[in-house]
């Protein structure tokens, strides 16, 4: 599962997946969670630099989600330094982006 952005994307958010990273070690991820996470965030991130940090730890939450790894939205917002009401406004558009069913809970 790829997500669709240039290569170019990547070099140009070298520091947001940096911090993926640094927030995945916290969480203690495994390698697929990890790479997920780029991906959602490269696929799903925003023009304005203010919302790429919500944006980073949805995708974080919704990588561990997805890859048998669940952690909190609280454990989530800790370790990547936003709300976990951030996550929450966002996590579910991030989750269908992948091509999943949010639930309805």
């Amino acid at each position: 599962m790829g997500g669709v952005y240039r290569a170019r994307d990547a070099v140009e958010n070298e520091e947001w997946i940096a911090a993926i990273e640094e927030a995945s070690e916290r969480l203690e991820l495994g390698t697929e969670a990890r790479s997920r996470a780029v991906d959602l965030f490269l696929t799903n991130a925003p023009e304005s630099a203010r919302s790429k940090r919500a944006v980073l730890a949805a995708s974080v939450y919704v990588s561990a989600l997805t890859t048998g790894e669940q952690r909190s939205q609280n454990a989530v917002a800790d370790a990547t330094g936003v709300s976990r009401l951030a996550i929450q406004n966002r996590w579910k558009d991030i989750l269908e982006s992948a091509g999943f069913d949010a639930p309805e809970w």
